[in-house]
């Protein structure tokens, strides 16, 4: 049996070890002050491509020498192809994306401890903490939208392209930060629009009305204040002048077509939401358009893989052009997440599992002192050889690129909660 003394002597020295090997595996700034870092941020706004299902960075961002799914040799599924940074490749099917690399990182050692579970994954990848009990943390979305606000008082802070979901909430920053939230890009949230029978002076006097019923806010709790706040927030986005950023079909057919199927149109979107001044646009490509199991290709679900692949390489790479022609890309930090990766070996249906040990995310834009990559993994991208990046490591990266002190208190009631979870951000993207 151990001896506390030993037991506590032990854990120590664990701790002491997991702490400087944190310290040593990111290039984190060391010597300068966290508002130097800050400084170095250049982003305004964030696009988060969010890839449901887990995207597997052996098949995209991270590929190795090919497998074979019928002999079950592990390995990529494509093949690669090279880069405009050198000793750097990606999958065969992101073609526009490695023309482009020189403005991008694919952080390819992030990781986390959860595998089996979908919903805990996304929770994870969103909040960057486990689920807890007592405290209901705030997506990444509703902490810059907290920390920022939008450019305009006219436009909301954080707009979800998808559909709504409890881990892309603002947690107990409370419902103020929480998002405005649309499935088809054909028209604009439905919420903001008025039903038929509703004219402009009826709508007006229930204003009237709802204006009267909240001007006595004594004793009123703070969850109902917030909820207040929010119905305001949306009558004033309700009109005209806000509901115009959704006409995409006022957008040229030829940029159209470029950006292709409604992913694309989901990021075109993006981008006019971007020059209205909303801060935050999560854009969801959990869609199962094109192979029917989105990106959780077990078994024959990685058949027609490679057009999702394409279909992320046509979109976010127009994107990226659509944005640096309109001079938003060094404001724009475009970030690519997803649940965790697939590890190298196939399953019985030739498909692949799911694997937290090591993943790629991705950054783009944003005024970053892009690397290409980021981190090294082994022969076949399942252990991380150097440089790992835990979540809250990422999330501070994203942070200290929109100007966000990502070591700073919030507070749930009287209980201070760090924007991140001690992370720290990746030194190299800033200096």
């Amino acid at each position: 049996m151990i001896s506390q003394e030993k037991y506590n002597r032990r854990q120590m020295l664990a701790s002491s070890g997991a702490a400087a090997a944190s310290l040593l595996s990111l290039d984190a700034i060391a010597n300068e002050s966290v508002s130097d870092v800050l400084s170095k941020g250049k982003a305004e706004h964030v696009v988060s491509i969010w890839l449901g299902g887990g995207m597997g960075q052996i098949d995209t961002f991270d590929p190795k020498a090919k497998g074979d799914p019928k002999a079950k040799k592990p390995g990529s599924y494509y093949d690669s192809i090279d880069t405009a940074v050198a000793g750097v490749q990606l999958c065969e099917h992101l073609p526009l994306l490695s023309e482009r690399m020189e403005r991008i990182t694919a952080v390819r050692t992030t990781n986390h401890d959860v595998i089996d579970e979908h919903a805990a994954a996304t929770n994870r990848m969103h909040t960057g903490r486990s689920i807890s009990g007592t405290v209901t943390y705030p997506s990444i979305g509703s902490l810059i939208s907290h920390e920022r606000g939008a450019l305009d008082d006219k436009v909301p802070p954080y707009v979800l392209i998808g559909y709504p979901n409890i881990t892309r909430g603002p947690g107990f920053l409370g419902a103020k930060h929480g998002y405005l939230y649309l499935t088809d890009t054909s028209r604009g949230p439905m919420g903001l629009s008025r039903p038929d029978g509703i004219s402009s002076a009826r709508q007006a006097r229930r204003e009237a009305l709802l204006g009267g019923l909240h001007r006595d806010g004594s004793g009123v709790s703070e969850s109902v204040r917030q909820y207040q706040e929010a119905i305001e927030q949306s009558l004033n986005l309700s009109g005209p002048e806000f509901n115009r950023v959704f006409q995409i079909n006022n957008e040229p057919d030829d940029l159209r077509n470029r950006y292709g199927g409604e992913f694309g149109q989901r990021c075109l979107l993006s981008r006019r939401l971007i020059e209205r001044g909303v801060r935050f646009i999560e854009v969801s490509h959990n869609l199962n358009f094109l192979n029917g199991a989105g990106w959780d290709v077990h078994n024959s679900g990685i058949v027609d893989q490679h057009q999702l692949i394409r279909e992320l390489d046509s979109a976010v790479g127009t994107l990226m052009d659509d944005l640096d022609e309109k001079g938003l890309l060094d404001k724009t930090l475009i970030m690519i997440t997803t649940e965790f990766g697939r590890p190298p070996e196939f399953d019985s249906g030739g498909g692949r599992g799911h694997q937290g040990s090591a993943f790629s995310s991705v950054l783009a834009g944003g005024g970053l002192n892009h690397l290409g990559a980021y981190g090294v993994t082994d022969e076949l991208s399942k252990k991380i050889v150097s440089d790992p990046v835990s979540i809250p490591d990422f999330f501070a990266t994203v942070c200290c690129a929109l100007q966000v002190d990502h070591a700073k208190n919030l507070y749930d009631g009287d209980r201070p909660v760090p924007i991140t979870d001690q992370g720290r951000p990746i030194g190299k993207l800033f200096s």
